[in-house]
């Protein structure tokens, strides 16, 4: 909702009843969002989509193998990781979320906020449960977002070493600026959009997966026994033969499935068939044979360790699954994908941002668009500068991806746990399905998410607690931002004059008239906006026209233009226009007043109308509901939000803007 403050909340409690909009193409059918065919889609889905875990055959099998073998490796424990790789792309990608989540999608959006909007809107209400997990669900992948690009790139310039003319002259200090060079170069082209490198995105990724599945194939050749751990067998025993051991190795084991919420955040881009095809057909085949390859390479590092007598060697597996020659290219390759799998998180940083400012859990912020056909192609500068420098952060001090492997998997499995207790609900209160249903649903996958995240809990000493800060940092600026806007808004509510009561006093005591048309933005078209009341105040007039406009957001990805604009007849002086968006769009006032006066013949001139705008000077009081340090942290997010004129799109030179003290 408009605010009438420089950066009071997007809205009170940013609810507001959804539109009925039609299911977005691409959901449901061959066909996405843009009417292009399945084959282009699910091509343009492998380079954005599934970036991140495809990304993780280079760290999570070394990872999982350098954990279970603390005391020596057998062929069963190598056996029961690969079968725990496997089972874990099953059970959690396939089933779970390909099978079951990507069904749960808002008009044709995916991704937590969006599921969480869903879901709010299946409670009828705003829910605190609901609306508690969207914010832990959104708080944490920004805990991901950061992790990802340095985890990705680190472990792909990693690969130098595992060349035999380089090995002994790459130290961590070089691993570390050629992998700053890479990530400060990606952050930096943020501004100028990547639709034109993003062109490449699928073509790349598609020959990565297409190398892995090939250096799979070509290690299964010389150890084809491996395929026995297809069996789940395998990754039973190994569990039930190890104890606490098994349980840590099995928080390695998930970083095999990092990457899974792409396949429901980006569902609005390509849509949900082509992205289960590319999964099911391609990606998942893919993906498989190169653990298969890593596991036979492995049992051919312990039977030549056997036969020779020494000791079992642990290696960088991805990377040495290639002949010599070609580990160069390959580690090009892998730092291209690494690249694109990073983009893929940022973007989905800025998409999920510009839905949290329109659902009123973070303050505005610069929001710009940098395609005018890609209506997905953001950039937010504030976020990306603070995404580069925690990623640099986070770089530097783990300064291995070994080390900062125990620090990426309890973000990523808390967001699991929250979409499906999120799904649960939809399934329940929007699908109707009965209880017994429901619970076959949410138990095995609740477990199966609660045995992951506590396995990851146990690595939160040695560098889980890093996105468990994050997370608990920016789900502390949403719950002081919403509560902040909330009291705000109450106060504000008890301060004002109802707009009714208003029109008896300018009827029994019209002020000075002044032509053209006002436009006065506020949260609570019911009550009298504070620009209104400041206007008549001082200036003592009343313009010939007057508009009370409110911005609300929907809970629905879009609006369609039909519906955009709803206006209300207060009398011959007034009207109550409310304008209406989508979380995934971004505001536009101006452009929604020419669909205004084109479709309801409304007579003004665009440049000829004055916004009035109140911009209230807060100050931290200490019976405002929140303690004092949550009030100065809600003063310093309202100075620093964007300002409303830009955020609007609002012509700067027709904003009239009056000020007051607000104590909150």
């Amino acid at each position: 909702m408009a605010s009438e403050a420089s950066g009071v909340s997007n809205t009170e409690n940013a609810s507001v009843a959804a539109c009925d909009i039609p299911q977005q193409a691409g959901s449901a059918n061959g066909h996405g969002p843009k009417g292009h065919g399945t084959f282009v889609l699910a091509l343009g889905s492998v380079g954005v989509v599934f970036g991140d875990i495809g990304t993780s055959p280079l760290y999570a099998f070394k990872e999982a193998l350098h954990t279970a073998a603390a005391d020596g490796v057998t062929r069963a424990e190598i056996l029961g990781v690969v079968s725990l790789a496997l089972w874990a792309l099953i059970l959690v990608v396939t089933i779970k979320y390909v099978l079951f989540i990507m069904r749960a999608d808002n008009k044709g959006e995916g991704g937590v906020l969006s599921l969480m909007a869903l879901a709010q809107r299946a409670m009828g209400r705003r829910t605190a449960l609901v609306f508690g997990l969207g914010v832990i669900g959104a708080a944490l992948f920004y805990g991901d977002a950061v992790i990802t690009p340095a985890m990705s790139v680190l472990s792909a310039v990693e690969g130098l070493r595992t060349i035999p003319a380089l090995e002994h002259s790459i130290t961590t200090e070089m691993v570390l600026l050629i992998a700053t060079v890479m990530l400060l170069g990606l952050f930096f082209i943020q501004s100028r959009g990547t639709a034109k490198v993003g062109q490449l995105f699928g073509p790349v990724c598609a020959l990565w997966f297409t190398v892995m599945a090939v250096l799979g194939v070509y290690n299964l050749l010389a150890h084809p026994g491996v395929f026995r751990s297809i069996n789940p067998y395998y990754a039973v025993h190994f569990l039930q033969h190890h104890g606490m051991a098994g349980f840590i190795v099995l928080g390695a084991v998930f970083l095999t499935v990092t990457g899974a919420e792409a396949l429901t955040a980006d569902m609005g881009h390509f849509g949900r068939w082509p992205i289960q095809a590319a999964w099911l057909f391609f990606v998942l085949p893919c993906l498989a044979l190169n653990y298969l390859g890593q596991g036979a390479l492995a049992l051919n590092t312990l039977v030549e360790a056997e036969r020779t007598g020494a000791p079992f060697q642990e290696l960088n597996w991805f990377f040495e699954m290639a002949p010599d020659v070609l580990r160069l290219p390959l580690v090009i390759l892998a730092g291209a994908a690494t690249v694109i799998a990073s983009q893929a998180v940022i973007t989905g940083a800025f998409s999920l941002t510009q839905q949290a400012i329109q659902l009123g859990l973070l303050p505005r912020m610069d929001v710009r668009r940098t395609s005018e056909t890609q209506s997905g192609q953001i950039f937010v500068p504030q976020l990306n500068t603070m995404l580069l420098l925690g990623v640099l952060a986070v770089m530097f001090t783990f300064k291995t991806s070994s080390a900062m492997a125990h620090a990426y998997g309890l973000a990523v499995t808390g967001t699991m746990v929250v979409t499906t207790a999120m799904a649960f609900i939809v399934m329940r209160q929007l699908w109707k399905w009965q209880l017994p249903a429901a619970l076959a649903f949410l138990i095995p996958f609740m477990t199966l998410d609660l045995v992951f995240l506590s396995a990851n809990a146990l690595r939160f000493f040695t560098g889980g607690w890093l996105p468990v800060l994050i997370g608990a940092a920016l789900f502390t600026i949403m719950a002081t931002w919403v509560r902040g806007s909330q009291i705000l808004s109450e106060k504000t509510r008890r301060d004002s004059v109802p707009l009714a009561d208003l029109m008896e006093i300018l009827r029994a005591r019209a002020p000075h008239r002044a032509p053209g048309t006002a436009i006065f933005l506020t949260s609570d078209p019911d009550m009298t906006p504070v620009a209104l009341m400041h206007n008549l105040k001082h200036n003592k007039v009343l313009h010939e026209r007057n508009v009370v406009l409110t911005v609300r957001t929907a809970e629905t990805p879009r609006v369609p233009e039909e519906d955009r604009i709803k206006t209300f007849k207060v009398n011959d002086d007034f009207k109550k226009v409310e304008i209406y968006y989508g979380f995934m769009e971004s505001p536009n006032v101006p452009k929604a007043l020419a669909l205004l006066r084109k479709q309801q013949g409304l007579k003004f001139d665009i440049m000829a109308t004055s916004f009035f705008l109140g911009r209230r000077s807060i100050v931290p009081s200490a019976n405002s509901g929140m303690p004092l340090w949550q009030d100065r942290l809600y003063i310093f997010l309202m100075k620093n939000a964007a300002n409303p004129t830009d955020f609007f799109k609002i012509p700067p030179g027709r904003v009239v803007e009056l000020g007051a003290q607000v104590t909150v």
